[in-house]
């Protein structure tokens, strides 16, 4: 591999460089997409007594088949008005309590009452506890609900509220900026000379860091300038946990990250990794700051934010698993042989089958469009057929 990094130990010592930012309080309605930082722990039963799941009657197996004499009800918020005795039903509402003695409940369509008696229309369908809802049948309390470092969903707020919880507390939001260079790089919109091209690699990263719990600026743009890119990188590093910069990473004589991290007191990591689009990646620090240089591709931005942003992103915002998952799924077409780098193919998941896109060269921008799967060559893997299983990143 000439040297080059591995893909994996490259996502390791990346993660590794910064430890999880400190964890905050937050409200229910502030914990949207945040990680939790620590297990959400059951305080209580639920339910904390035996419900009813259906309106009906409340009675005792055992005096089945009835008739029974209707003694008070029992309706959901409130304890039932007595206790059951033999020969007596209770009416008993969805939720409310089941009173003590009562273990069956029938619902109110298969019963008929008159003059205060209730007599038994299904006959003997009627089983033993049905449509009863027993004490801690959700979870009991001391049950983990839900493990540290999950991104919380409004189901799993919707539990953790139901764990008696009164606030949650969350690990912290990353202070991103992300750092386009390039002469030839104008803002969107913007009329272009000759030789200039729209810069969209700010705005692309933005849109794939808004879903995740982070603090993301609006994109800069610099220059090929190394004195003025390392003046900036300095001053980012006192605001930001992570600068990313695009473009500049590098061998050309335009290209100034590695030299304008040194001249700013930063430390190199690494740089140069065994994948393709994205080779010349760079990762390093300045400070507390942890610095992230992607190559300035569209596709190989797309690639690298992928494989190593996001999840950097998810790690300082206290994630459990913050890599992406790999699953696998059926070619659709042939896909032939892996070469010395490991190839992440921009690709489509469709109707249950991979299409790989003609065309992989990272400087075209068409397939972002459509692509939301990363098909992965390993390096020198061997030619595959249709129908043959291949391993796949998913993305947005």
């Amino acid at each position: 591999m000439n040297g080059l990094l591995p893909v994996e130990d490259a996502q390791r010592r990346l993660l590794a460089l910064r430890a999880p930012l400190a964890s905050e309080k937050v409200s229910f309605s502030q914990s949207l997409g945040r990680y939790i930082s620590g297990d959400i722990i059951a305080r209580r039963d639920q339910p904390d007594a035996a419900l009813s799941a259906m309106d009906g009657y409340a009675v005792r197996f055992a005096d089945l088949p009835g008739p029974w004499m209707i003694d008070g009800e029992s309706a959901a918020g409130s304890a039932p008005s007595a206790h059951l005795t033999g020969g007596n039903a209770m009416r008993i509402f969805t939720g409310a309590m089941l009173p003590e003695g009562a273990d069956t409940v029938i619902l109110q369509e298969d019963v008929s009452v008159a003059a205060g008696r209730l007599s038994l229309t299904a006959g003997d369908d009627v089983k033993h506890g049905q449509h009863i809802r027993a004490r801690a049948s959700d979870f009991a309390a001391g049950a983990t609900l839900v493990p540290s470092g999950t991104r919380l969903t409004a189901g799993a707020i919707a539990t953790a509220i139901m764990s008696s919880a009164d606030q949650l507390d969350v690990g912290g939001r990353p202070r991103v900026a992300i750092l386009t260079t390039g002469d030839e790089l104008v803002p969107p919109g913007h009329t272009l000379a000759p030789g200039q091209i729209p810069d969209s690699n700010g705005t692309m990263l933005a849109a794939m860091l808004a879903p995740e719990p982070a603090e993301v600026g609006l994109p800069l743009h610099l220059r090929d300038d190394r004195a003025i890119l390392s003046r900036v990188l300095k001053d980012l590093a006192r605001r930001h946990d992570v600068i990313v910069t695009v473009g500049g990473a590098s061998v050309g004589d335009h290209d100034h990250v590695r030299g304008a991290l040194e001249d700013a007191g930063g430390t190199l990591d690494f740089w140069k990794i065994a994948m393709r689009p994205g080779k010349p990646l760079i990762a390093g620090t300045i400070g507390d700051a942890l610095l992230l240089g992607l190559p300035g591709n569209p596709s190989s931005a797309f690639v690298t934010a992928t494989l190593f942003l996001l999840p950097l992103v998810r790690h300082l915002a206290g994630a459990r698993a913050p890599l992406p998952d790999v699953r696998q799924a059926p070619l659709a077409a042939d896909l032939g042989a892996g070469s010395q780098r490991r190839d992440y193919l921009r690709a489509r998941f469709e109707n249950g089958r991979l299409s790989v896109f003609d065309g992989q060269d990272s400087g075209r921008t068409v397939p972002l469009a459509v692509t939301n799967a990363l098909v992965i060559r390993e390096i020198g893997a061997p030619p595959r057929i249709a129908g043959e299983a291949a391993d796949y990143i998913v993305v947005a």
